[in-house]
């Protein structure tokens, strides 16, 4: 059996995978909750003759399921988990959620799992029909990317460091193969203990956690001058204190989200904000504690894993629309006004994709991409974080773009979610699974690919060797979201 007639069984298993897409989709379960989703993706490798391992990493919700003898060993990277406050009626153009409140797959993890199913049941077939063959395909079950960096905490169990290299994907917009790098980040919550008081009649005896998490938040404003331009601090009140003005608040909380291109960067500008917060505490007379939730490595590119998916994707091609779903993605445009010069959250690190998008959009006009954009490598380093980058530095690396959504749409956003359980998706899931099984199966084909890979790997590390941002101890915390 050849490659081509391989990754035709998708087609073959396009029912089980738009059931498994759409039934993720419903179940929306948020970082490390994602047992339906989890029970669903390994019901789906057992059928297909997989032998799955479920708890790994001491997760509960992390999974493998592997196929195959010997070397080499690819990774298939996948996951399942939602966006609190994201819950959104699927195929509506319309903001009415599903339930109100509640999760949404706001990022198109529902189909980033389905098609990372696709490929390896793809590789499966593969080596099934061609028993000769040496190689090995794992499917990985990575729960909690959305917050949790569940990758990260797997990567610290040393989950990734046999693999010969890792494939994945994402959902979104456009047709292409990623490339550059991304931000590592930390994520921090910190916690002010007061003193409650009657805040007119003894204000005097009150010590105001509030004003603490305040005067954090104007000290971070003043750090965000002095700090490297590509770095981001970003924060969520979690617990105010209370809803009465007349209390002085004894308690308040706030989450820190703290990002910069490399993990000694992210260590160094989280100090700095831990000497802020104390500053706070003393200003106030509270006491201050800090508890570290979670961190991901920067992503390290590797570009002949880049240049083998886009010669795949340009064999295979880009999904095509019929005139009801064009119709259906410029009532999703419209939502948000994205004019024809407006640039795509996928593009803004290479003008020349700029380019070419918004000359199709000015032939073909804004509604869905049937363009695959051309092959940019780069090392510029992106606005976002994935805890992809905490594999990257364990194998070398690559991951595509396919569009399962209208063109332009911001991610972790209602018009996100609102696609991503439509047959727009599920010709997204197709392709992309076909994408990424093609590639493994030509780099189990072909070991010069895998050494060139990792030559590349071993220059861009450069003598670095991977030092898991999570301390050890710390263990991945759920989100629980408004119900």
């Amino acid at each position: 059996m050849n490659k081509a007639e391989a990754i035709q069984i998708i087609d073959e298993k396009q029912a089980l995978l738009d059931d498994v897409n759409d039934s993720i989709w419903e179940y929306a379960e948020t970082a490390f909750q994602e047992f339906q989703s989890m029970e669903k993706l390994c019901q789906a490798l057992e059928q297909e003759g997989f032998a799955v391992e479920k708890g790994v990493a001491d997760i509960p919700t992390a999974f493998t399921g592997t196929y195959g003898h010997g070397k080499p060993v690819i990774g298939l990277l996948g996951e399942f988990d939602a966006l609190s406050g994201l819950s959104q009626v699927a195929g509506s153009a319309e903001k009415k959620a599903l339930v109100p409140g509640g999760a949404g797959h706001g990022c198109g993890h529902n189909c980033l799992g389905t098609a990372s199913l696709a490929a390896a049941i793809a590789v499966k077939n593969y080596l099934q029909n061609n028993p000769e063959v040496s190689g090995t395909v794992i499917y990985y079950g990575c729960p909690g990317e959305e917050g949790g960096s569940g990758k990260a905490f797997m990567a610290r169990e040393g989950v990734f460091q046999d693999l010969d290299a890792a494939i994945t994907w994402h959902p979104g917009g456009t047709n292409n193969v990623a490339s550059g790098s991304s931000l590592a980040n930390y994520q921090v919550k910190y916690r002010f203990y007061g003193t409650a008081s009657h805040a007119a009649g003894a204000p005097e005896m009150g010590r105001s956690a509030l004003d603490a998490v305040e005067l954090m938040n104007v000290g971070v404003q003043f750090l965000r001058e002095h700090m490297i331009d590509e770095a981001r601090v970003h924060y969520a009140i979690l617990d105010s204190g209370g809803y009465s003005p007349n209390v002085v608040q004894p308690y308040a909380e706030v989450l820190y989200l703290i990002r910069s291109p490399r993990n000694s960067q992210v260590e160094e500008l989280y100090q700095r904000v831990n000497k802020i917060a104390q500053g706070a505490a003393l200003m106030t007379e509270t006491r201050m504690e800090s508890e570290f939730i979670k961190g991901c490595s920067n992503t390290i590119p590797n570009n002949v894993l880049e240049a083998q998916l886009y010669e795949n994707f340009k064999e295979i091609g880009v999904p095509h629309y019929t005139p009801e779903e064009h119709e259906f993605a410029r009532q999703i445009v419209a939502q948000y006004e994205a004019g024809p010069n407006a640039e795509d959250g996928a593009a803004k690190t290479t003008k020349a994709w700029n380019k070419e998008l918004n000359d199709y959009y000015k032939e073909h006009g804004v509604s869905l991409n049937e363009l695959l954009l051309s092959l940019q490598p780069y090392d510029a380093v992106g606005a976002g974080s994935t805890d992809v980058g905490d594999v990257s530095w364990n194998c070398p690396t690559a991951q595509i773009h396919v569009v399962t959504t209208a063109a332009k749409t911001p991610g972790h956003s209602w018009q996100f979610t609102a696609c991503n359980k439509t047959s727009i998706a599920h010709k997204g899931v197709n392709c992309a699974g076909k994408v990424m099984g093609a590639t493994v199966i030509d780099l189990i084909n072909d070991p010069s690919i895998i050494e060139k890979a990792k030559a590349e790997f071993t220059e861009r590390l450069d003598g670095e060797t991977y030092k898991c941002p999570i301390p050890a101890g710390i263990k991945p915390q759920a989100i629980n979201p408004k119900k």
